[in-house]
């Protein structure tokens, strides 16, 4: 009968449930979120608790050294979402993405001649802004002919950013 004693002295403990283990932090120290940048890439640091956390960058793995990490990350031309995971064993993962955009320059394109409303639009094609200025004075209207464009400031060839203001200044006779 010593078998049922045994089995009943197991009786009325409560198992305990593991208590659970903070959840990971994430803390990014660079670039802000919202920023905008030329470069083609950035370097996205920051610092993770528990220092040993595996830090996962756009799907890559960073470089984490006593809860510091970083990684280069390549960017597009335009609006780019980062997303960056961290998560240790028995932790609760953490979670956040950045929104970078990278300007790329604009080359601005060669319209002499061209009718204005021809090189306004290529220009908004480009993202670029216009303002037009008429040249011709008052001998353009006895001029025969129509206008063209004679001149951008700033100049053909010359990078800008997008949304720059593009003077057009336009005449009959150039």
């Amino acid at each position: 009968m010593l078998t049922p004693v045994l089995l009943l002295a197991g009786c009325g403990q409560e198992r305990r449930a593991a208590r659970p283990l903070a959840p990971v932090k994430l803390t990014i120290d660079g670039p802000t979120d919202a920023t905008t940048v030329d470069a083609d890439s950035v370097e996205v640091h920051g610092q993770v608790v528990p220092a040993a956390a595996r830090v996962l960058i756009g799907g890559d793995e960073a470089d984490v050294r006593d809860g510091a990490f970083s990684l280069v990350v390549a960017l597009e031309a335009g609006a780019n979402v980062i997303d960056i995971q961290a998560g240790a064993p028995r932790h609760p993962a953490a979670m956040t993405a950045l929104r970078i955009v990278r300007e790329v320059p604009v080359e601005i394109p060669t319209l002499e001649g061209r009718p204005p409303d021809e090189a306004v639009q290529a220009l908004q094609d480009l993202g670029l802004r216009t303002e037009l200025a008429d040249d011709g004075g008052i001998l353009d209207a006895l001029i025969g002919g129509t206008e063209g464009v004679c001149g951008t400031d700033p100049g053909p060839g010359e990078l800008v950013k997008t949304g720059t203001v593009v003077l057009l200044r336009t005449s009959k006779a150039c």
